[in-house]
């Protein structure tokens, strides 16, 4: 069903440089919920939407910086101060000014050797983080980056912010996600020209890499072009994959199951109630299905109490009148016994055999429920998922 062209995107993403095992098993965590199902695969990466992005354009001077926001500093260092060897509970602190005031970079545990070669005394770097003010004076506790003039022009003014786990960095996400960008083949366009021409959307190329690389903080809101365009074609990708799957189960299935009435004219006098028109045009419709040569794929809705398990009967009891066997599933076993107490009476007075069959029942019975299924014994089966256990055979 997929065609070749994206072949490439669900590779593993083990497949790109820089991606090991170990954070394979991190990643796989992340968007499959465990470590030992498939691998997380390129895609996945792709259909990764930051939360939130960081404004490096906000370079306000350490004087004029607002607690708690994050900002870009140019700075000049002035000192080092380490705390006493052995004493790790005090924090190691670099010294730096700009032409607006002073302040302090915390680091707690900080490594000496790498602290001094990153941040030598007389150089400027810039520094990026969020300001907290202690007693009228501003820190910045471990910084997110620290570069030289010639690092920091490598930098995005704009970095987009990724949902992670235990074990994962932002910066190891954002690399990962930047090295599968540069993987995307160019797609050709699949959606409709006047809707892409209407909504001013990108193409989808675009689109993935103005998500991952945004040029304004606006690219990541809802009802940003770009992410309504990806938003659109996920949607789109689904559905027609449903559309394909529905369409290939159809094919599977060669046996028409033509009604003759001999059960379902004798239950309506039983009922204490007549079919409402909506009764009955689903009951002709599910009969209708049924009689054709392919699967019938059909989602019955209605409200509590709207006649849904009288429609489920009456489509069973066509399926008994040719010779064939019935099953109704229920989500919980207390609902599946109701639905015995309440079609168990009427399907007796016209022949039909109804039996329980759920998780709970006791061994001899359950072996005897599920014999008596195979033999045909049985037309019609009421249970809860046990009914999709691989013992359960109906009569070939």
């Amino acid at each position: 069903m997929r065609p070749e062209l994206l072949n490439p995107l669900f590779v593993p993403v083990s497949n790109l440089e820089g991606i090991g095992p170990k954070l394979t098993k991190t990643l796989t965590r992340l968007f499959h919920g465990n470590e030992n199902g498939d691998p997380a695969r390129i895609a996945d990466l792709l259909f990764h939407i930051p939360h939130s992005v960081i404004d490096r354009r906000n370079q306000p001077g350490i004087a004029n910086a607002q607690e708690g926001i994050v900002s870009t500093f140019k700075v000049i260092v002035d000192s080092h101060n380490a705390p006493p060897r052995g004493n790790r509970r005090i924090p190691y602190r670099i010294n730096v000014h700009d032409e607006t005031g002073e302040m302090a970079l915390v680091f707690f545990r900080g490594h000496s050797d790498w602290l001094s070669k990153s941040m030598p005394i007389g150089e400027t770097r810039y520094v990026s983080g969020k300001i907290e003010w202690f007693n009228s004076k501003p820190n910045m506790v471990h910084p997110d980056h620290m570069v030289s003039e010639e690092g920091f022009a490598q930098l995005p003014l704009l970095e987009p912010v990724y949902p992670v786990t235990a074990g994962l960095s932002s910066k190891v996400m954002s690399k990962s996600i930047r090295t599968a960008v540069e993987t995307l083949p160019a797609m050709p366009e699949w959606s409709d020209k006047n809707l892409i021409a209407r909504e001013h959307w990108p193409q989808f190329n675009e689109a993935v890499e103005r998500i991952h690389n945004p040029r304004d903080t606006l690219d990541l809101e809802h009802n940003a072009p770009a992410r309504r365009r990806l938003a659109h074609d996920e949607l789109l990708a689904g559905q027609l994959a449903l559309a394909l799957l529905r369409l290939r189960l159809r094919k599977l299935s060669e046996k028409t199951r033509i009604g003759t009435g001999s059960l379902t004219t004798k239950l309506l006098p039983l009922l204490p109630f007549a079919l409402t028109g909506a009764q009955t045009r689903s009951v002709k419709e599910i009969a209708d299905d049924l009689a054709k040569p392919e699967r019938m794929l059909r989602l019955l809705q209605g409200d509590v109490g709207s006649g849904k398990t009288i429609v489920a009967l009456m489509a069973a009891l066509t399926v008994i009148e040719v010779g064939d066997q019935a099953g109704i599933m229920a989500p919980t076993e207390i609902l599946a016994r109701q639905h015995l107490a309440s079609l168990q009476p009427l399907c007796e007075q016209i022949g039909v055999t109804v039996e329980l069959l759920t998780g709970k029942d006791k061994a001899a019975k359950k072996r005897d429920t599920l014999e008596r299924l195979k033999n045909g014994d049985i037309d019609l089966i009421i249970g809860t998922h046990a009914l999709f256990q691989s013992k359960v055979e109906f009569k070939a």
